[in-house]
């Protein structure tokens, strides 16, 4: 619970005083604060080791083995997706953004989702947007895999429609030069795009590992998909474009990719590892990163994700 409180009163106070100068060392002035023009959402993610618990064992390949194959029995946690609506209400939050791979085996199950649309309706709760994972690459440098990882997405769209959601968050991975991936991922997400606009549904790309960290890629596909229902999910923390064995080798700028890919934001995922003492996070400027935010012009929803090494506890 603690990195939950912490986001939220960051996410609160550097909204309300960015009049405050310099970076986390920086004293609030005694002035009145401005209306919040933001409302807080809490991403599923913040949860996962508390829904697949032992199932997190580090191995990735067998567990994407077992998504495919049994889904439902990664699900060794102590706590239920299904109860998310519930979860996020105790802590006083009442927009959530789900995660398909809690809920993979239920893509067609629609008595499932009238049940969970009850349970949000009962909770107050609603669900802003689905991020969806491991669907297949909407830049695979293949025509028919791509044309499978477009349609692979519909089900997702819908169960966002029926949900009362805006948006559903997908990847732009793909094979080959920054160039062909980028032309693959324009024209996946065009066509997705396309699909979601007769729903009334966005389609946002995330700022996710490979040349989707580097900002200026990822806002030169935006350029060429083009289309008012297609945008950016900027993340505060997933800007390593490579990694080893070691951690991270080759990290983009988050800042200048923050300030990149926020005039196509339709929403915002405020992402959190560590926090000091103090309750601030520890690896990244808050007041220097909300001041982005603020300045684009952005007026839509910031989601709560924390990714830290600890479990969140109630």
């Amino acid at each position: 619970m603690y990195g939950l409180k912490s986001l939220f009163i960051c996410l609160i106070t550097t909204t309300l005083l960015l009049s405050c100068k310099g970076d986390k060392t920086a004293q609030m002035e005694t002035t009145t604060p401005e209306t919040p023009t933001y409302e807080i959402s809490l991403a599923q993610w913040s949860l996962h080791k508390s829904f697949f618990g032992p199932a997190l064992s580090g191995d990735w390949a067998a567990f994407g083995k077992m998504l495919q194959e049994s889904p439902d029995s990664l699900l060794q946690g102590p706590l239920n997706p299904v109860d998310f609506p519930k979860i996020a209400k105790g802590y006083g939050i009442n927009i959530i953004e789900l995660v398909n791979t809690f809920y993979y085996s239920k893509a067609k199950d629609m008595a499932f989702w009238e049940s969970f649309k009850k349970s949000c309706d009962e909770q107050g709760v609603k669900v802003g947007l689905i991020m969806c994972d491991a669907l297949g690459d909407i830049g695979n440098a293949d025509s028919t895999a791509r044309k499978l990882a477009v349609e692979n997405h519909y089900p997702w769209v819908d169960i966002a429609a029926y949900l009362g959601a805006h948006t559903i968050r997908v990847n732009a991975a793909g094979q080959g030069t920054a160039e062909e991936v980028a032309a693959h991922a324009a024209d996946g997400l065009s066509k997705l795009g396309a699909y979601a606009a007769t729903k009334g549904i966005n389609v946002v790309v995330e700022n996710h590992g490979g040349f989707s960290s580097d900002g200026s890629w990822l806002a030169g596909v935006m350029k060429a998909v083009n289309m008012e229902n297609v945008g950016t999910l900027p993340d505060f923390g997933n800007f390593c474009m490579e990694r080893t064995a070691d951690g991270c080798a080759k990290e983009y700028d988050r800042y200048k990719g923050i300030e990149e890919l926020m005039p196509y934001a339709k929403g915002v995922s405020a992402k959190t590892n560590n926090f000091d003492e103090a309750g601030n996070e520890a690896d990244k400027d808050y007041v220097r990163i909300m001041k982005i935010v603020k300045d684009s012009g952005f007026k839509g929803t910031i989601g709560i994700e924390y990714e830290g090494r600890s479990a969140i506890r109630r």
